[in-house]
């Protein structure tokens, strides 16, 4: 609580009786209670909060005095070569770690990590159904140093749950990935293997809760596999990353990553591994725009805030022109900096958990754990993850989250449109492509309602 002692004694403290005379002045015959907001899954917001009594104690992010998170950028151009100069300039321009998406040869990864030092600069994979491949062709190019720092993060699950279909039984993607990490964890004792994800939920149009839950549920399934393989379950959670969304409301955001810990936390610990997460937020393509594209670095700027503030351990900011094309190297710099900004100006990570203490962050965490735990549990008694998607239950809960949402106002498309209409710059090459065959398992393929990604403006963009 605050120290009013401290004040002027000539001052009187005014009190929420007194906050509330104002408010009810403002609202005239409108109750108090028409402040009150919820969110889409119906998680009440109240107008006003009390301090917390005290901060909640959950696991947060270690700092170890010099960067507070990862600045990690991604390339997905098709050509190697291009990837290449990409992440380089990246790493040279202050990233400290890089993610290569659609490529999954030794081949294709070895020219596209063409002097990166992988003992410096953490690298990691996007490579969907592709994963076991591409964590065997990122081994190739770290030749076996154990100060390597590797995120194989293989996700055959998001894959899926994106496609609606699996070359393959998905149970067999997720044995096979199991297989090559357990080959590989005495290798790279710093290596990352899966990456559990709920952003596949999140980019469809689904909830903030549903988002974790998701990411909960394909966490227990990938230490499960791991386990199988022969990993102890202490170091199968220790070597799983959490992948979740940030968007512009970086209340939600925050708070949704907070809740994440505790819910990680907890199955961690029930399930033997004690393990503390690894978060790795990327900004929402959902949230960006076609039209009126400048007003993305508004939108990417409070995303990135809310990750970092959230307590992300690395952060992928995207670009402005994410939602019309490949971004240009001008594009590209405007991510960085915007996290270099934010880190080293704005100084967002100085403190570990900057929302503890305030009523309505400790409520926020407290509720979305809560309704995150409880769409866990409907999860795992439908029969885990790859049943409630091969039955439709996630597909279900995203379509209501949508509906609710209804058509929000956004800055650039429904809101003060532009009214010249301003070209902006793209990298005109296409992005990287992965050959679904290419990924086929032996049996039939597995298939479920498909969470494909939305943009919110998108339908408004059509109609102009």
């Amino acid at each position: 609580m605050a120290d009013i002692a401290r004040l002027d004694p000539g001052i009187t403290p005014a009190g929420e009786d007194a906050w509330r005379a104002l408010v009810a002045k403002t609202l005239g015959d409108k109750p108090f209670e028409s402040l009150t907001n919820t969110t889409v899954e119906g998680l009440p917001i109240a107008p006003l909060y009390a301090a917390a009594d005290q901060p909640a104690a959950f696991p947060t992010r270690p700092f170890d005095g010099e960067r507070p998170w990862e600045v990690r950028t991604l390339s997905a151009q098709a050509d190697p070569a291009r990837v290449n100069a990409e992440l380089l300039a990246d790493l040279e321009g202050g990233a400290a770690s890089v993610i290569v998406r659609g490529h999954a040869t030794a081949e294709a990864l070895t020219r596209a990590l063409k002097d990166v030092i992988v003992e410096l600069a953490p690298v990691g994979l996007d490579a969907g159904f592709h994963g076991a491949k591409a964590a065997d062709g990122l081994h190739a190019v770290a030749k076996s140093s154990p100060g390597a720092k590797l995120n194989f993060h293989m996700d055959p699950l998001s894959a899926f749950a994106e496609a609606g279909v699996s070359p393959g039984p998905i149970e067999s993607h997720l044995v096979s990935c199991a297989t090559v990490a357990a080959r590989h964890i005495q290798t790279y004792p710093q290596a990352q293997l899966f990456l559990a994800s709920g952003r596949v939920a999140h980019e469809a149009g689904g909830g903030e809760a549903l988002e974790v839950a998701v990411a909960a549920a394909s966490a227990l399934a990938y230490a499960k596999a791991l386990v199988r393989a022969g990993v102890p379950v202490a170091d199968a959670f220790g070597r799983i990353t959490l992948g979740l969304s940030a968007d512009a409301d970086y209340f939600l955001t925050l708070a949704k990553l907070r809740a994440a810990r505790v819910v990680f936390a907890r199955i961690a610990t029930a399930s033997g591994g004690q393990a503390e997460a690894r978060v790795e937020a990327r900004t929402s393509r959902r949230m960006l725009t076609a039209q009126d594209p400048w007003t993305n670095m508004i939108r990417l700027t409070a995303a990135g805030f809310g990750a970092a503030a959230g307590g992300a351990d690395a952060v992928v900011l995207g670009a402005f022109t994410d939602a019309i094309g490949l971004p240009t190297a001008f594009a590209r710099r405007q991510s960085r900096n915007t996290q270099l900004v934010l880190m080293e100006e704005a100084a967002i990570g100085r403190v570990v958990d900057p929302a503890a203490g305030s009523g309505y962050f400790e409520s926020l965490t407290d509720q979305l754990a809560r309704a995150a735990w409880a769409k866990f549990q409907a999860i795992e008694a439908a029969g885990g993850i790859i049943a409630a998607l091969e039955k439709g239950l996630i597909a279900r809960e995203v379509a209501a989250a949508v509906e609710t949402r209804g058509d929000p106002k956004i800055l650039g498309v429904t809101a003060y449109p532009p009214t010249d209409k301003q070209a902006v710059e793209v990298d005109p090459g296409p992005p990287a492509a992965l050959d679904l065959a290419g990924a086929r398992l032996p049996g039939p393929d597995g298939k479920c309602p498909a969470l494909t990604p939305v943009r919110t403006s998108e339908k408004h963009e059509v109609a102009a």
